[in-house]
This record gives structure tokens, sequence and C-alpha cells, in this order.
């Protein structure tokens, strides 16, 4: 007759413990992930197609327009005092600009301005904090009551001066 051995519990052995801890951490990352999905939905994507669609001719119009009226923007963003300063070149001179500084992922981080023209030809305002890092730089102004931009992708840091309208420009001449 064979002799009898005694065997440990369960609870004694390593392994099962292991197993354990590995579908526990499972379980609460998977919690976790799912807790942050719920508190911060995406909101870049677009439902609506069609509007997105006529929106993009929109700004096609318009960027043909600022490109027929051969308009450049020089934006100066002056990190101490918050004041920017835009010298417009071309043939238009509106009495006020928009200037959009465009986060691509943080709409939080999107800031408007309005510039006002001043006695001297350019144009001044002010923004209420400091802008850093890639933005889509969007200036918006009329013409004989058509609206007009200039919209370019741009790195915005301090002492750096943006450029608006010559990479559209040269865009625009290897697409004919």
């Amino acid at each position: 007759m064979p002799n009898a051995t005694a065997i440990d519990p369960w609870y004694k052995h390593r392994w099962p413990w292991i197993i354990i801890g590995i579908l526990t951490t499972s379980v609460c990352l998977s919690l976790t992930m799912v807790s942050i999905a719920v508190r911060n939905p995406v909101n870049l994507v677009n439902d609506n197609y069609y509007e997105a669609g006529k929106g993009i001719n929109r700004a096609l119009d318009r960027e043909l327009l600022a490109q027929t009226l051969n308009l450049k923007a020089s934006v100066h963003l002056d990190e101490l005092t918050g004041e920017v300063e835009l010298n417009l070149t071309g043939d238009s001179a509106p009495q006020t600009l928009e200037l959009n500084l465009i986060s691509p992922t943080q709409p939080d981080k999107d800031r408007k301005v309005q510039l006002a023209r001043t006695d001297s030809g350019s144009y001044v305002g002010q923004l209420d904090d400091k802008v850093e890092g890639r933005r889509f730089v969007e200036l918006l102004g009329s013409q004989d009551g058509h609206v007009w931009r200039l919209f370019e992708e741009e790195k915005v840091a301090h002492g750096v001066t943006l450029e608006l309208g010559d990479e559209a420009l040269q865009g625009a001449e290897h697409h004919e």
C-alpha cells in the first residue's frame, strides 16, 4: 500500500497567486481605461460630412480671393505684453482683421484675436495668455463684401515672426 503524502493547500503555492495577480491587474487596468474614455470623449470626429465639405469649398474660395489680392502678412506675438502686431501687404486694407490661432488637437487652446488698423497701416490686437507650439494660423479679412483668408500651419514660439501667404501662393502655383 502506497504511503499517503500531505499536499499543501493551494494558497500556499506561488503559481495560483501569480495568475490571480495577472487577472486582477488586467481588470483594474481595463476599468481605468474605460473610465478615462468615458470622462474624455473624442471631439475631433465630425459626423456631418456634407457641411464639412461645403466649408472646405468656402475656405478654398476665400484663399483664392486672398491669392488674387496678392495678400501676405507678417505676424509678431509679444510674449511679455501679449500684443499682436500684424503687417499686411497686398490689395486689401480693411479696418479690422480676425486672427485665429487654432490648436490641431485641443480646442480649449484655440485663441481668437481681433486686430484693429492703426494710423501707420499695421494692425494691433491683444492676446490674453501665452501661445506656444504647433498651430493653424488663420487670418480673415474682407474686401468689397467678400471674405478672404490666409491659412497656414506654423510653429508659434517666442521671438518668431510668422509669415502668412508665401507658402499658400507657392502651393497654388504647383497645382496649376
